[in-house]
Order: C-alpha cells, then structure tokens, then sequence
C-alpha cells in the first residue's frame, strides 16, 4: 500500500473522479490521493494496459499522463469557481523506463493557466516516486463559461 491508496472515500476525491472521462473509468483509472489539492491518478497492471509481455504499452502509460494533466486543469479551475471546456491541442511524451507489472501513480501540474491557454506537465511512476517512468507535456485551448 502506497501513500496515495488510504483516500478513497474522500469528498474531494468522489467529485474527481465523477469528473473522469469515459475513457479513464474504461481503463481502470482511479484518483489515489491528493498532492497539494491535485489529484494523483492510477491504475493496476491488467491485460487492458499490457504492451510486450510484462511491460505496459506506451499508449496505455500515454494515456494515464494525458488523464493526468486533464484532471489536474479540471480541479484547478473547479477550485478557482470557474467552468471551461477545454480542447486538447498537442501532447509531448517521453518514455524514460519500462513500466513493469505494478500499480502506475501520475500527477499533472499546472504551468500556467491563462484565460485561453494551459500548459500542464504529468509524471508517471510504479513503485519509487523518484524513478520516473514517464513524463508528458500537453498544452490546452480554454473556452471559459459563465
């Protein structure tokens, strides 16, 4: 058990995840935790996110670093009041390490959030925080509502 399972019930925590697109709950995406009022998404090694034999796929890892960064822009602006739909516009990946049959933990934060422009960086890790398996930069298009 990890830092980020003991948070499951939550109230911050429920709200996060009804926010969780179709996409996250069909590969098994959850919020572990909170790290300074972000959420840390995860996901258990399956056959849904295996690549080569007793690895995960980088499209899977892809994914968890773009639902990453998406929930970390969606609470932040939750948190500030405000409501935006917001647009995808490109996403950088690096791959550093194999992601082995463990749970997969991943954090987005915020650059800069502007009225029409986010830049969010996520990072994926297994089992030591500090050994990077993945780390993503995505930039959004805002359309503020209200």
């Amino acid at each position: 058990m990890t830092q980020h399972d003991m948070t499951e019930h939550d109230p911050d925590i429920d709200s996060i995840i009804a926010m969780l697109p179709p996409f996250a709950q069909h590969m098994g995406m959850t919020v572990s935790g909170l790290e300074d009022g972000l959420p840390v998404i995860s996901y258990d090694f399956g056959p849904g996110v295996t690549g080569r034999p007793g690895f995960l796929h980088g499209g899977a890892l892809s994914g968890l670093l773009e639902i990453a960064a998406y929930s970390a822009l969606r609470t932040r602006i939750a948190q500030d009041g405000a409501k935006a739909r917001l647009k995808p516009v490109n996403i950088t990946v690096d791959f550093m390490r194999g992601g082995r049959q463990h749970r997969t933990f991943a954090l987005g934060k915020i650059t800069r959030l502007g009225q029409r422009v986010a830049n969010v960086e996520s990072i994926a890790w297994q089992l030591d925080r500090r050994k990077i398996i993945a780390a993503a930069r995505l930039n959004f298009l805002l359309k503020r509502e209200g």
